[in-house]
């Protein structure tokens, strides 16, 4: 009996067994056919897009078209690869559209559209509503097939953001003179951003340009997007750059060009505050102009830019702001710091700042300046200018540009 039980048993686990793989058998051909439906689904999408004429062509006409040309250079669309062109202007097209999500025609991996996702963004500030994230669908070769943008915006509301955005920005150009040069430009937009916004982590929109011009808190992508989006309007080159700083954080800044030559511009760093330069009433009223127009020399100091996108050399210094405003000293002369210490009370200034050549150079000042009593003789003019009998001042010490700022 146990041994016919036994039989009875393997044999209904037998037939059971065989009933399953008749049922998985079903299903894998069921799934294989569903797959194979996408795929054909998605060959047909994508042939019928072939055929009709899509391509980069195609996505450059739509957007002569559609009138979503910007005048501004497209430093990251430049610096792709060809092959990727059509994936960036499609992608440009159906943001400018309002398309937030869909299907996506050029034939580009997942990672490949980050990279081309990012470059749009970079090059264009006036995007406005979109976040850095999005979601992707790719088929079974890997290609991008479909899309989701994270949108920070509504619909509804862009209009009225996008005319309230081109406001402000007109309000930051009707304050510069008509004649200013290129440079005098960029440097007032420059000192516009830094007197006007405040840097806080956790600012809304602070990815975007409207947390700059609108909210006026904002973290280093709102400035420099800021930056960038006053100077496009203004004709002139900007572009957007990221990397990390020496310390290792994320970090956004901006690269201009005047008369040929390009120049970094941190507008962030710029802000004596946000750098923890000087604290207190007189904060707002000292600009750091370290990272106006400077030098890959002196910018690489502290940030390290991604490799992900090909940059020009920056190495003309012909508008150091220090240089250009007679506060640069290759070399310490005791006679010729006593003087401008002297003509800086004299003149009633409320700070002043001395760039030197060389570590040397500063070496030397810092002693005779806080060891040597050089700061003595404007010290006891202050006191007899006020009716004080003492005085106490502040300063700073930035190493990696040789600087020293005494606030009065």
């Amino acid at each position: 009996m146990s041994g016919k039980t036994v039989d009875f048993d393997e044999g209904r686990r037998r037939k059971r067994s065989g009933f399953w793989m008749v049922v998985r058998g079903f299903l894998g051909v069921a799934v294989l056919v569903g797959v194979l439906g996408a795929v054909n689904f998605d060959v047909i999408k994508r042939a019928h897009y072939v055929l009709t004429g899509g391509g980069l062509e195609s996505w450059e006409n739509a957007a002569v078209e559609e009138g979503f040309v910007s005048s501004a250079e497209e430093y990251y669309y430049d610096n792709l690869p060809e092959q990727y062109h059509e994936a960036y202007r499609e992608i440009y097209v159906h943001i400018m559209r309002g398309e937030d999500s869909g299907d996506f025609m050029a034939q580009i991996g997942g990672e490949e559209f980050w990279d081309v996702y990012y470059a749009v963004l970079a090059d264009h500030p006036e995007i406005f509503w979109i976040g850095t994230s999005a979601q992707i669908e790719t088929d079974m070769t890997g290609r991008v097939v479909g899309y989701d943008l994270e949108i920070t915006v509504p619909v509804e509301s862009r209009p009225s953001m996008r005319q309230n955005l081109e406001a402000a920005a007109d309000e930051c150009i009707a304050r510069i003179p008509s004649i200013a040069s290129d440079y005098e430009r960029i440097k007032m937009v420059y000192e516009y951003l830094i007197d006007t916004v405040e840097y806080q982590a956790g600012s809304a929109d602070s990815q975007n340009v409207q947390s700059a011009l609108l909210y006026h808190t904002s973290v280093c992508a709102g400035y420099s997007k800021a930056f960038q989006y006053i100077l496009h309007r203004m004709g002139l080159f900007c572009t957007y750059i990221t990397g990390k700083t020496r310390d290792g954080g994320d970090h956004g800044w901006n690269m201009v060009r005047i008369d040929g030559e390009y120049y970094y511009v941190d507008v962030t760093w710029g802000d004596p505050v946000f750098a923890g330069q000087v604290e207190g009433e007189n904060a707002g009223n000292v600009t750091n102009y370290n990272y106006l127009c400077c030098t890959e020399y002196d910018l690489f100091k502290t940030h390290i830019p991604d490799e992900s996108i090909t940059l020009p050399p920056c190495t003309s210094d012909k508008y150091d702001y220090y240089k250009l405003n007679g506060f640069y000293y290759e070399y310490f002369d005791y006679d010729t710091i006593r003087n401008a210490l002297m003509n800086s009370v004299w003149n009633g200034e409320s700070s002043i700042v001395m760039k030197f050549g060389s570590a040397e150079a500063l070496e030397s000042a810092r002693y005779e300046l806080f060891d040597n009593g050089l700061l003595d003789e404007p010290g006891q003019y202050l006191m007899e200018m006020n009716g004080v009998s003492t005085w106490n001042y502040r300063y700073n010490i930035d190493d990696e540009f040789c600087l020293i700022t005494i606030y009065w």
